[in-house]
Parts: C-alpha cells; structure tokens; sequence
C-alpha cells in the first residue's frame, strides 16, 4: 500500500487531484492508515495512470468514469465524437491564428486600431451584404483591411455589389493579393475561378498581367474569356486569339470586339489582328450569325486587308452579312 504523497510523485498527478478524482468516485483509496492517511493499492495506481491515459484523449472525467465503470461500453461512438470535437476544435484554432496574423501584419499602432481591425473582418463575415460592402469600402481608411482578408472575401461573395466593392479595394491594396488569387484560378469550384480571374483584372500591374496571360491556357473558358478581355484592354497582343474565338461563339461578342479595336490602334497589331479575322473567315465551317459578327467586328481594324475582307463578305450568300459588309465598306470609304 502506498501513501497518496507517493502515488502523486510516481504519477506526475498531485495530490488535490487524485483527492479531486475521489470526490468524483474515479478512484477510491483502497484503505486508510490508523492515522487517517489514504493508501493506494497497485490497483488503484493502475487505474490512475488509466484515467491520466484517456485524459490524454481529450475525454472528459464523467466520460472517463463511464468508460472505466461500464461493461458495456462501446468505445468506437465516443472515439468518433472525439474526432468529430478535435476538427471542430481545430478549424477554430485555426481561424483565430489566421485572424490573429491578419490583425499582426495590419501593424495596429495601439488597440483602438486593433478593435476597428477586429470589427472589419467581423462585418466582413457578416450575413448583411450591405456590412461586407461597408468593410471593403472601409479599406480607404486609417487602418486597412487586411488584404487577405479582403482576397478571401473577393472569393467567396455571391453578391455583385459587394463583389465589386472588394475587387475595387483589392485594387486599390496593391499585389499583395496576388497569391491567393492566383490560387483561386486553380479552385475546384467554376464561380471561384471566374471571382479569381475578375479580381486580377482590377489590379493594374505587371505581376496581375503575367497571371492573365497564364489564364489564356486555362481549361476554363469563363476565365480564359475574362482574362483576354482584361488583356485586350491592358494592349497585350496575346488576347486576339481568344478574342476572336468569343465574336465567333457570341460569347461577349461585342466587348471582344470592342477590346480588338482598341488593340488595332497600334498600327503593329492591326495588320495581325486583320489577317487572323480573315484566316477564320476562311475556314469555312462559320453559320451565318457569325460571319455578320465578324464583319461588324473587321469595321474598327484599319488596313487594305480588312477592306478586302469586307469586299468579299459584301458578296456573302447570307443578305444580312453582305448588306453589312458593303455598308461598313462605305462608311469606310467617306472617311
């Protein structure tokens, strides 16, 4: 038999709590001593170090107690609620050491700064869309919002007007965006990609620019067609090809087409821009609709070959495409 002073030293658990489990009826002192002192068996300490053990798992006393006691008990139900309690508690975890790092690179100058940042990321969560538009716009503000925070939010807003809130702060916050961003162009989820693409578009500078050339090669069509609209606008040459391939599919026909006659303003491209409108002219398998597409799209690109592209399209099968044709044609001729 062992006195509780040493049952204490040789399992790391003090004396209050091994008189604390007595209360509870973990583990009841097998006799006492004629001076009234506790005496522990090899039983007793067995079960101690049982207890510390399950402790270990996360359980809670009155579990351990029921899983000592019970014969019946079926552990697996519990272990599972274990888990399921673990995730929980480190998703928690997890979301305060983020925030908590947000808060840090903000670099509060005190704690008024802290709290203000605090309450931004709070709205930023909010249900109110009106909240999440009120914190992206805040952004302007003495104390930022955490970019971040912000590009998280850019992802997963559903809402157009807070949506355009956000890109606008993401804009205005520099590139420090930029690689969660870019990881969105390689999300799971089409509307998180498209968020992704429609958010680096807002952001004017070089690194922004290489990210929308890489989403050209995107298997996306949505991401592809946004980036080339934001390229075209940008007078990055590497767009004309998927800007064409919109004015044929009717896919934003007439901001593709727009965004080729700003390119064409750079006498360089205009010529190319031309003979690739006439290469896919030329391929033959084009429904009527699209022929007129084209032709109303060839009437911004200067140049002899749009004019003769024209000329022949002014010969068209289709009334609507030739009539087009030979009145772009002469507009371009009283100029």
């Amino acid at each position: 038999m062992v006195l509780i002073g040493e049952v204490a030293r040789r399992s790391g658990v003090s004396a209050r709590m091994l008189r604390h489990y007595e209360s509870l009826g973990l583990v009841r002192p097998t006799g006492r001593t004629e001076g009234g002192y506790r005496e522990y068996s090899s039983e007793d300490i067995r079960r101690i170090f049982h207890i510390e053990s399950l402790r270990s798992l996360g359980m809670s006393l009155r579990e351990i107690g029921r899983a000592l006691d019970d014969p019946g008990f079926k552990p697996s139900e519990l272990v599972d609620d274990l888990i399921r309690q673990t995730r929980e508690r480190i998703a928690s975890e997890t979301e305060l050491l983020t925030r908590l790092r947000r808060i840090g690179a903000a670099e509060p100058a005190g704690w008024e700064d802290v709290l203000r940042i605090v309450a931004l990321l709070q709205a930023l969560g909010s249900e109110s869309a009106g909240k999440r538009q009120r914190a992206a716009l805040s952004s302007a503000e003495e104390v930022p919002v955490p970019v971040e925070a912000l590009a998280e939010a850019a992802l997963s807003e559903t809402d157009p007007n807070v949506a355009g809130a956000l890109r606008w702060a993401l804009a205005r916050s520099g590139d420090g965006a930029l690689a969660l961003l870019a990881e969105g162009l390689g999300a799971p989820v089409a509307e998180v990609r498209k968020r992704a693409v429609q958010s680096i578009a807002e952001i004017p500078d070089g690194e922004a620019t290489a990210l929308l050339r890489d989403a050209l090669t995107s298997s996306d069509v949505v991401v592809r067609r946004c980036a080339a609209l934001a390229l075209g606008a940008r007078g990055a040459a590497d767009a004309v090809p998927t800007l064409i391939d919109m004015i044929v599919e009717g896919a934003n026909d007439a901001d593709a087409a727009d965004a080729l006659s700003a390119l064409a303003g750079d006498p360089a491209l205009a010529d190319q821009i031309a003979t690739r409108l006439v290469d896919r002219l030329a391929q033959g398998d084009l429904g009527s609709s699209a022929r007129l597409r084209l032709a109303q799209a060839l009437a911004d690109i200067p140049g002899i070959t749009t004019s003769r592209a024209l000329a022949d399209l002014s010969n068209d099968e289709d009334r609507a495409v030739a009539l087009t044709a030979t009145y772009i044609l002469k507009l371009r001729d009283s100029r």
